[in-house]
């Protein structure tokens, strides 16, 4: 079995890296009031229904999918910025947007709406990657 070697601090770094992105990324003046008005929410119903639970169950997601996302870049040996991007991007395009992409589909939901969502996870992915390859 190939195994992987990992810095569970550097997963941390990216970890905490993409959960900041999505503070940033889904505030209103970004793309937050475009994702509510598209998932029908308003800003009170953001402000008291985003609780610490969920926040930490975010975080544990994210915390997750940059794990995995080490042991792909440990696997192809990424270790400059540019290859923990190109390996981001290649794992986005091959299991986040095609996935996201096909709940959009059968869901109903606009094509915009999964731009913000995947684009978001795109943005995660790639500097996750860049932080993980560089920290190698």
């Amino acid at each position: 079995m190939i195994t992987a070697e990992i810095n569970y601090w550097v997963v941390l770094v990216s970890a905490v890296a993409g959960f900041a992105i999505g503070s940033v990324w889904y505030m209103p003046r970004v793309f937050g009031a475009s994702w509510m008005a598209m998932v029908g929410k308003t800003e009170t119903d953001v402000k008291t229904g985003f609780n610490t639970k969920m926040f930490g169950k975010t975080f544990l997601a994210t915390l997750v999918m940059v794990y995995v996302l080490a042991h792909f870049v440990d696997y192809i040996g990424a270790t400059t910025i540019g290859e923990g991007v190109t390996t981001g991007i290649w794992v986005w395009l091959g299991f986040v947007a095609t996935t996201m992409f096909i709940n959009a589909l059968y869901e109903n939901k606009p094509l915009k709406l999964w731009a913000i969502n995947a684009g978001y996870q795109l943005v995660v992915l790639v500097v996750a990657g860049a932080i993980l390859a560089a920290w190698a």
